[in-house]
């Protein structure tokens, strides 16, 4: 056996995300890892025993190994531990919620108000909704015990695959760092511990479903007991696993949120990720729940969505009646029931400045992003909703960058028709008119699984069949595709097309035939025709590509991992898959030269788009369009706009004179 004392660095302590990437990394190895920290010993390869024990910034623990590959395991998991704060537990751009700000002037409210701890800021003024979960009625024994273990089974498979789909969503909608909430859930449905405890008491007669219940309350429990708050707000995350898990053994469905058609104020004990992944902005003006904390990752998730949120307000709130019209200070910690109408004329006052002063103002926002010296740079949005797009509209994007049509051919039997595709393109198109909408073909393969391709697992499904890869061996697939977005171009729509994960000339026209057949066939217009720059290969080819495509997109986390040849998700390495490595840095400015050689525009739509660090490079280099997502929209063309484009030309070429990607972040801090 071998064991190593060390220091937990990271200032969250040994949090969700750091739980994750350790276990992610322990279990590659066969040897048995166990941490002991005080009088606490934890399984190495399992999360919720990890996060039990409590281990604070700062705090001292032991790993040991004991196994065949015990010299690789504990040197790998040393060099993890050592590497201090892996991520922080907030999203990226989104600080915890501040209280006690003067933005105009302390509100004060009168009448029936309620206090609980600000978790997402802002004012949200409108009636209240509760929301309360169903409470099925589990079985409590069984009398066949391989046969419920078999169910149990059965069931976190299907558990498995439905975080699976919602990670995909939720990457979509709050980023890749914020969304890794749920690759944290899936390490805790895999927690071998769980399963461990819910075969005990399913040999002692239980049937699965109150098995696992009671493994599940009683860890989220001993979760909620530990004195760090970072720690024990993840009780919700067990308790979303749990529940999941349990709908589906009831077949009681995912409870899923159903609100009326006006917006409201939602009401409700606690709110589960996702519970509040899935919430539409539009609908859900403000949160408010009896426990939770800002640090749970249910409010982080409304800070990313920008929902004003409100937690630990304790059982009164759910005494309210449903449509009470309330006030939602998410900065003062106040929920002010049926006020008056004093309070609630002074409250819109105060909410109507708070906007003035923490949002973007719309009229600045829709403005051209040109910088001081005259250089324009568009600047769209990716969506992967239909309803995005009017939401793009009004934080001022000058297009769609990025459609993920995967929306269209996700949690369905079938692909989608068509006339279901045209329609949705069409409606996208409609809410911008005149301005482009870029669609990406379906993305998808052995990491992105369509239940009617069938596709095989593969070992390394970002090396496999996928994007173009894999629709060019579903050509009906492929065409129907194609013919949707023809068809809304046909009906008048600015629609244009681009193909991930082109590889090489061949495939490009081979795509290009089918497009030129299509378009007779219908005898539609023709589109503009555009390749995503994912693939080194393409990058350092881009002279032959720019010649026959229209455009080019460079999805920069793709081409990130292919030219650094790590895996964006891997546990250890995807902290170092950084866009501005100079060498991804090169492959974007000898993209950019060939486009612009040809009088092809180029645009970046990966994450690199919207961070303020990369904006300044990417316009020295000559990219011509940023798609961000849309919160971002307002951000990055008021970035643009404090730049001078001579002064960032300057900067690139010192960008890609360097060695390392934190040089060229030091670099562009410095200025």
């Amino acid at each position: 056996m071998k064991q190593v004392d060390l220091t937990v660095n990271d200032p969250s302590g040994l949090h969700a995300r750091q739980a994750t990437i350790f276990v992610n990394a322990a279990k590659r190895f066969e040897s048995d890892i166990r941490i002991q920290h005080g009088d606490k010993e934890a399984n190495g390869k399992s999360m919720t025993s990890l996060l039990k024990l409590g281990a604070e910034s700062k705090a001292q623990i032991r790993i040991m190994v004991n196994g065949p590959d015990e010299d690789a395991a504990l040197n790998a998991l040393k060099s993890l531990m050592e590497m201090g704060q892996i991520e922080d537990e907030k999203p990226s751009g989104q600080d915890q919620p501040q209280t006690g700000q003067d933005l105009s002037k302390p509100a004060q409210y009168s009448g029936y108000v309620l206090h609980g701890i600000p978790a997402a800021p802002g004012i949200a003024i409108g009636p209240l909704f509760q929301f309360r979960r169903d409470q099925s009625v589990v079985p409590e024994m069984a009398t066949n015990p391989s046969q419920e273990k078999g169910r149990l089974e059965k069931t976190i498979r299907a558990a498995r695959a439905q975080l699976d789909t919602l990670h995909s969503r939720a990457k979509e909608r709050i980023g890749d760092a914020t969304a890794e909430i749920f690759i944290a859930q899936q390490t805790i449905l895999d927690d071998p511990a769980l399963m461990d405890a819910t075969y005990v008491k399913i040999n002692d007669g239980f049937s699965a479903a109150r098995a696992w219940q009671i493994t599940i309350e009683t860890n989220a429990a001993q979760l909620a007991e530990l004195e760090d708050e970072l720690l024990a707000a993840r009780e919700a995350d067990v308790r979303d696993v749990g529940n999941r898990v349990l709908s589906l053994l009831m077949d009681s469905g995912n409870q899923r949120l159903v609100l009326p058609a006006h917006a409201v104020i939602l009401a409700a004990g606690d709110l589960l990720p996702s519970d509040t992944v899935n919430l539409d902005v539009k609908q859900v003006l403000g949160i408010c729940t009896a426990t939770g904390a800002p640090t749970s990752h249910s409010a982080i998730i409304a800070r990313e969505l920008g929902i004003t949120a409100l937690v630990g307000i304790g059982p009164d709130v759910q005494e309210i009646a449903t449509g009470t019209q309330v006030i939602l200070d998410g900065e003062a910690g106040t929920l002010t029931v049926d006020p008056d109408p004093e309070t609630l004329a002074a409250a819109i006052v105060l909410l109507r400045k708070r906007r003035r002063k923490r949002a973007p103002d719309k009229e600045v926002a829709v403005k051209p992003a040109i910088t001081r010296d005259g250089h324009g740079i568009k600047v769209g949005a990716n969506i992967s909703r239909v309803r995005d797009a009017e939401q793009a509209r009004a934080n001022g994007a000058d297009g769609i960058g990025l459609v993920r049509t995967e929306f269209l051919f996700l949690d369905r039997p079938d692909p989608p028709t068509e006339a279901e595709q045209m329609e949705a393109y069409r409606d996208i198109a409609l809410a911008l008119p005149d301005l482009p909408v870029t669609i990406r073909s379906l993305d998808v393969g052995g990491d992105k699984p369509l239940p009617y391709l069938q596709l095989p697992r593969e070992e390394n499904p970002f090396l496999g069949q996928r994007g173009i890869r894999l629709t060019l061996t579903q050509r009906d697939l492929l065409l129907t595709q194609i013919r949707a977005v023809l068809g809304a171009a046909a009906a008048g729509c600015v629609v244009r097309i681009m193909f991930p994960m082109i590889t090489n000339l061949e495939e490009w026209r081979t795509v290009r035939t089918l497009i030129e057949e299509a378009q007779a066939d219908l005898n539609a217009p023709m589109v503009e025709l555009g390749i995503m720059i994912e693939v080194p290969a393409v990058a350092l080819l881009a002279e032959a590509f720019a010649k026959e495509a229209d455009f080019f997109s460079i999805g920069t986390n793709d081409l990130a991992q292919y030219t650094l040849a790590m895996d964006r998700t891997h546990p250890v390495l995807a902290e170092q898959v950084d866009g501005l490595h100079p060498a991804v840095l090169r492959l974007i400015d000898r993209t950019v030269r060939a486009a612009h050689t040809e009088g092809k525009r180029v645009g970046v739509c990966g994450e690199l788009a919207a961070d303020l660090l990369a904006i300044p490079i990417l316009a020295g280099l000559g990219v011509d369009e940023l798609s961000v997502n849309i919160p971002s929209i307002p951000e990055v063309k008021a970035r643009i706009r404090s730049l001078t484009f001579s002064k960032a030309q300057q900067l690139s070429k010192q960008a890609l004179e360097c060695s390392t990607a934190p040089e060229v972040r030091k670099l562009v801090a410095l200025i």
